[in-house]
């Protein structure tokens, strides 16, 4: 008896629609502030994208060389540019409805630089400690 032969590709994509849609959104946009001649957004950088599962809304996450300081401006420049770039990314994209885009700055990247300065200021510390303490030296 012949048994049925099963196929070898897997019938479920191997990213989530949201996960391949939030990559295009953000090689989109990275594209599009390219594009753009406005100041506020030339140090900015899309570090990601979370998409909801229904594609109704996406975060924009940024960060940017001002840090904390730039902020409102370039929230600002991403509220005056918002409908030009959904209107190129419904260009770009093949679906039915264009990601409603809200711009958020990326704290997971500012946490981590900051635990980073933490750890090389207490490094530093750590060496001078034992620099001074004669006691740490090796003997000959």
């Amino acid at each position: 008896m012949a048994g049925k032969r099963r196929s070898t590709r897997s019938s479920t994509p191997k990213y989530s629609r949201s996960a391949r849609v939030s990559t295009t959104l953000q090689e989109i946009i990275a594209d599009e502030l390219v594009r753009i001649d406005d100041e506020r957004l030339t140090f900015v950088t899309v570090t990601g994208i979370d998409v909801d599962p229904e594609l109704n809304r996406a975060i924009v996450f940024f960060d940017s060389l001002a840090d904390e300081d730039g902020d409102a401006e370039i929230l600002e420049a991403f509220a005056d540019h918002r409908i030009r770039l959904q209107a190129s990314i419904a260009k770009q994209i093949r679906a039915k409805k264009t990601p409603i885009l809200d711009f958020r700055p990326d704290m997971v990247i500012r946490s981590a630089a900051r635990i980073d300065d933490i750890l090389k200021s207490d490094q530093a510390r750590i060496e001078r400690e034992a620099g001074a303490d004669p006691a740490a030296t090796p003997e000959d």
